[in-house]
C-alpha cells in the first residue's frame, strides 16, 4: 500500500494580510503498488500529450483549467481512493494554532485518524521539497501515533520526480478550490468525486 500526502495553503492566521483562507492536507491511497504504477506511466504519457518534458512538475496552482480538467478526468479510471481536511482558519480558536508546529500537527492528526482503519502496512512518501516544517510534524505525529501495523515506512522524495505527488497536489487544490467563490470551484472536485472517501472541514461552522 502507498500513500502520497501533500498539503495546500498556509498556516498563518492573518487572513487580511495574505495568508490562505483554508489548509488541507491529502492524503492519496493506493492498495496495489500495480496500480500506482500504471497510474504513474499516465501522467508521464500525459505529460507527453501536453508536450511537456517528464522533469515538468504539474502543479494545480500553475495550470489553467483546460490542463487541470484534462489531467483529473485522465486519472479517475485507475483505482486509488482519497482523504483531506479542510481546516477554516477563520473558525479557529485558541493560542496553539498560532504556532506552525501546532497547526501541522493538529491538521496531519485529523487527516490520518479519518483514514487510520484504511491504512495497512502503508508506505508514506512526502514531498521531501515542499514546506520543511510540515514535513518534519507530520513525520514526528506518525512515528508517535500511527502504530499496529498501519504504517510501515516513510519516505521523503522530490515532487519534481515523482509524478503520484503531483497527483496528490492536484487532488489537494482542486478539494481547495471547491471551498472557494471562483467561477470553477466545483468543476475540479466533481470529476474525481468517484475517488473520494472523506473530506471533513474543521471546525464546523
Amino acid at each position: 500500500m502507498l500513500v502520497f500526502v501533500d498539503e495546500t495553503g498556509d498556516p498563518g492566521l492573518k487572513l487580511n494580510c495574505g495568508s490562505s483562507k483554508y489548509f488541507v492536507v491529502t492524503l492519496v491511497v493506493f492498495e496495489e503498488n500495480e496500480e500506482a504504477e500504471a497510474l504513474d506511466k499516465r501522467v508521464s504519457l500525459l505529460k507527453h500529450e501536453l508536450g511537456f518534458n517528464q522533469s515538468h512538475e504539474i502543479k494545480f496552482n500553475k495550470c489553467n483549467r483546460e490542463i487541470r480538467e484534462r489531467f483529473l478526468r485522465s486519472i479517475i479510471p485507475y483505482n486509488f481512493f482519497y482523504f483531506a481536511i479542510v481546516i477554516n482558519k477563520e473558525k479557529l480558536y485558541g493560542e496553539g494554532f498560532g504556532y506552525k508546529e501546532s497547526f501541522y500537527k493538529y491538521a496531519s492528526g485529523l487527516v490520518f485518524q479519518n483514514a487510520k482503519t484504511h491504512l495497512s502496512d502503508a508506505t508514506i512518501i512526502i514531498d521531501g521539497s515542499g514546506s520543511k516544517d510540515f514535513r518534519n510534524q507530520l513525520s514526528s505525529y506518525l512515528r508517535k501515533k500511527i502504530s499496529g501495523g498501519h504504517i510501515k515506512k516513510i519516505k521523503l522524495q522530490d515532487s519534481k520526480r515523482n509524478n503520484l505527488l503531483q497527483l496528490a497536489d492536484m487532488i489537494s487544490g482542486a478539494v481547495n478550490r471547491s471551498f472557494s467563490e471562483k467561477a470553477d470551484s466545483k468543476v475540479y472536485r466533481d470529476v474525481i468525486k468517484c475517488r473520494e472517501i472523506y473530506v471533513q472541514v474543521w471546525p464546523r461552522k
